[in-house]
């Protein structure tokens, strides 16, 4: 018993298995053996009691019977009788039990071995019981004279013996036919078992069990989120990041990859069922990095593994950098201007130019106000449209602040608004230098409605196509045929939308113009307040 519970499973499972066969064979192999010598041995009783019967008929038997007569023709017609039907005995009785027919002549005239009053009673009688000449199962029938009064009995026996025998051959043809089904029954038990070592690899429930605490430790432990799909498009695995990342409801596991609301970059690679490394995509507020891979086994589908990790921190921290190297940038223009100016100014007094001085004091204080100007008070906005102004020339491309622009308060969100201005001055430079007009410019608009912020760009590049103008704002969908482009537009209406605001396409094209985006920022400015 020890070595069986520290055997391996399948050895287990197997002996378990040949063990079940043997009790279920052994088991009713014996009640079919039991049934049987019941039923034969009734049958066999039934027989006897048919050549009782069959005596009992013959008036000749009756009538010597009453006359007392064991040296007439009671002997020979009980010898004739036994011979005939195989019997062990025919005993032929007085109606005061005593035998007038016996196979042993020496007891005739002997009262016979076995109580004989139920039969004498009138009763026919079945049953299983030693006399003289040993076990035997007979039938007795009381023995009547022409006027149906008992005058004796007639008794037939079977050996027990030759019931016995002809039960063993029939067992022994039976026993051949379990044989063999156990025989078949343990054969299927070695080769399920051996099914089952290879379907579990050869590892116990233990290590499977523990496999799976393992597994699930793993999924819903892990910083990425893991979405698998099975060869008919079920969800078979989908950790917690996943439901996250991808903003699930409830968990979607056993559902058809169809009722997921993903992205159509990754809607597309589990469709097409080809690798995907590394695409940026963006799911809800979210911007996630996936990877794709089919799993096959043995040229056989099993679906496919989606991977996801989530991008958007490192996204937002990489716009604001962006954001404050413009800045610097512009900073950096200006310092190298007004130091300039110091010099020239300093040369002037210092050579006792004075007047000339004052000239050049005049003239650089009547120079134009930076390019945000005084109808823009906000520094955040003043400081992005300088700097990007200097970016632009440096580009080629001339970036003008419209003269209907005016924002006389202050910016409340400064990352989601330099984000959303960022993204769509920067696709405006980049389509004015690559577009066919020159000289190449970017017109900016901004506007102040209340605490909404209203964005407006014009470029003077080609335009969006018209096949691209509704998915502009889809992740991965871009103009360019640059590889990584695609995300910045889904970024900056993602921003957008997280004050309650959106991004458009106003304008594809037009004749003197390339595309035109606007964007509503509602609570991006503070509400200006009026004092009485």
């Amino acid at each position: 018993m020890f070595r069986l519970r520290h055997a391996p499973f399948a050895q287990q499972a197997l002996a378990l298995q040949v063990g079940v066969l043997v009790v279920v064979v052994g088991v009713g192999f014996a009640l079919v053996g039991w049934l049987f010598d019941d039923e034969l041995t009734q049958q066999y009783g039934t027989r006897a009691l048919a050549v009782a019967h069959t005596l009992a008929a013959d008036p000749a038997i009756a009538a010597a019977a009453a006359a007392d007569d064991p040296d007439g023709i009671l002997p020979g017609r009980a010898k004739a009788a036994e011979s005939a039907s195989g019997a062990l005995f025919v005993v032929i009785t007085n109606r005061l039990g005593i035998r007038l027919a016996h196979p042993i002549r020496e007891r005739i005239r002997q009262p016979v071995s076995t109580d004989p009053s139920e039969v004498l009673a009138g009763n026919d009688t079945i049953n299983v019981e030693r006399g003289t000449l040993g076990l035997s199962a007979r039938g007795k029938t009381p023995l009547r004279d022409a006027s149906g009064a008992i005058v004796g009995e007639v008794s037939v026996g079977f050996r027990i013996e030759d019931i016995r025998g002809h039960i063993n051959r029939e067992l022994g043809v039976a026993a051949i036919f379990a044989g063999g089904a156990l025989l078949l029954g343990c054969v299927g038990s070695v080769l399920l078992s051996r099914r089952l070592k290879r379907l579990t690899l050869g590892l116990e429930p233990r290590e499977l069990a523990e496999l799976v605490q393992e597994r699930e430790a793993v999924l819903h432990g892990i910083s990425e989120g893991v979405l698998a799909v099975d060869a008919d498009g079920l969800v078979s695995v989908c950790n917690d990041e996943a439901v996250r990342l991808l903003g699930i409801a409830g968990a979607p596991t056993g559902s058809t990859i169809e009722t997921l609301a993903l992205p159509p970059v990754l809607r597309d690679a589990v469709d097409r069922r080809a690798p995907v490394d590394n695409v940026i995509t963006v799911a809800g507020d979210r911007v996630l990095v996936a990877n794709y891979r089919a799993v096959r086994r043995e040229e056989r589908d099993l679906g496919g593994v989606l991977t996801l990790r989530d991008r958007t921190d490192l996204e937002t921290i990489t716009r604001e950098l962006d954001s404050v190297r413009t800045l610097s940038t512009a900073l950096r223009a200006q310092r190298h201007e007004f130091a300039n100016r110091l010099h020239v100014l300093s040369g002037l007094l210092q050579n006792g130019h004075g007047g000339e001085a004052l000239e050049f004091l005049h003239a650089v204080s009547d120079t134009a106000a930076p390019m945000g100007g005084h109808t823009v008070d906000d520094p955040y906005l003043q400081a992005f449209v300088d700097a990007k102004s200097a970016e632009a020339a440096e580009k080629d491309v001339r970036l003008a602040l419209a003269d209907t622009s005016w924002v006389g308060t202050r910016v409340t969100a400064p990352v989601e608004v330099t984000t959303v201005l960022g993204i769509l001055v920067d696709n405006a430079l980049e389509a004015a230098r690559r577009g066919a007009r020159r000289p190449a410019w970017v017109d900016l608009a901004l506007l102040e409605d209340g605490a909404t912020l209203h964005i407006s760009v014009v470029d003077s590049g080609d335009g969006v196509e018209a096949d691209l103008a509704g998915r502009v704002f889809d992740a991965g969908v871009s103009t360019s045929a640059e590889d990584g482009r695609g995300i910045g537009l889904a970024l900056a209406r993602q921003a957008a939308r997280r004050l309650g605001g959106d991004v458009r396409l106003a304008a594809a094209a037009g004749d003197d113009h390339g595309a035109v985006f606007e964007a509503r920022l509602p609570t991006a400015l503070q509400p200006l307040v009026i004092r009485e």
